[in-house]
Formats: structure tokens, C-alpha cells, sequence
């Protein structure tokens, strides 16, 4: 990959994903542009570990136009679907308490295939249990907050942490426009 399209594809994930690149989210949901990126060579640098091996990716739905990717802090997302009422509101949707995280990504990317949109993937980014659960109860009515997610719970730690991935975002943007790769920046 061209140091200019590695440069520009570092100032799109830490835009869309600074939160789960700085260890703050569990997931992110980028999209890029096939007509900006080639996607093959960026499938390659999650291949070789480019953010090493706490950064993961799969590769969840590509088109003639652009490519859906969900980037995950695997640490964090171990945490999130080890929790018991996570668990159990996964196998709602077919997700075996079992099963460890490789499998829930499967099964996720599976569901993400299919015709209706698997709104239990709020787990998957980070939003609270509750909010996912908000979300689907009220068909994305009634929240009492709007923001990086939509809240039906604590509005108060919402915005907290909408501030905080607002922060990030801002910091390592502006670590990337000095000149740092965002390889360093996550390491």
C-alpha cells in the first residue's frame, strides 16, 4: 500500500473508530469506499497484525461501492460477551452461551447477511445492555438521548461517554495531522 493511501485510510479509521483503536470501545462499524481504497491490501494489514494483536477485523459486507468493517478490541469484546446478561440476551438471537468470541463474530456476520438488520449489535460497538435492549423494545422511538447511540437508560453516563469518544477522536486525529502513524498511535 502507497504511504498516501495508508495515510488516508489512518485519518478515515481514527475519524469512524478512534474510540476502539484507543482501547475505549469494543467495536466499531467503519465504511470505506472501494473506489478509494483497495480493499484486498487492507484486508492484508489486519492479516499481518498492522495494530497489533489486540485490534481485530472482519470483513462484513462488500459491494461494487464500499466495504462495511467491523474493528474490534478483542480484550474489550471478550469482556462485554463475558458478561452473564449479555449471554443471555444474545441467545435471543441464536448466540449459545457457549460458544467464545470467534463464534459470536460468526454468528454475528451471519445475521448481518441476513434480511433483517441485527439491531442486537449494539452489544457488539459498546452500548450499554440496556440501551440495545431500548432500542429494539421501542423500535428506535421514545429514546431520551441521541447520540453516538440512541439511550432509553443513564443519559447522564451517555453523555460522558459521548464526550469522551469525542475526545479521542479529536486527539488522535490531531496526532495523525503531526505527522504519528496511527500503527504508533494504537500500539
Amino acid at each position: 500500500m502507497l504511504v498516501q493511501d495508508t495515510k488516508k485510510l489512518e485519518n478515515v479509521l481514527a475519524f469512524h473508530a478512534a474510540p476502539t483503536l484507543m482501547g475505549m470501545k469494543c467495536g466499531s462499524l467503519p465504511t470505506l469506499s472501494a473506489e478509494e481504497f483497495d480493499i484486498d491490501e487492507l484486508s492484508q494489514l489486519f492479516a499481518e497484525s498492522y495494530f497489533g494483536s489486540r485490534i481485530g477485523a472482519r470483513f462484513i459486507s462488500r459491494c461494487s461501492h464500499r466495504t462495511i468493517i467491523y474493528l474490534y478490541d478483542k480484550y474489550l469484546l471478550e469482556a462485554v460477551l463475558s458478561d452473564k446478561a449479555v449471554r443471555v440476551f444474545l441467545f435471543g438471537y441464536g448466540y449459545d452461551v457457549s460458544w467464545d468470541t470467534d463464534q459470536c463474530l460468526d454468528r454475528l456476520c451471519e445475521r448481518l447477511s441476513e434480511k433483517d438488520f441485527p439491531h442486537e449489535i449494539g452489544v457488539f460497538l459498546g452500548y450499554p445492555l440496556e440501551d440495545v435492549k431500548g432500542f429494539i423494545a421501542n423500535c428506535g422511538q421514545k429514546c431520551k438521548l441521541c447520540g453516538v447511540w440512541k439511550v432509553y437508560g443513564d443519559v447522564e453516563r451517555a453523555k460522558e461517554l459521548f464526550e469522551c469518544y469525542r475526545q479521542c477522536r479529536t486527539k488522535l486525529c490531531r496526532e495523525l495531522a503531526q505527522g504519528r502513524s496511527l500503527q504508533v498511535c494504537v500500539a
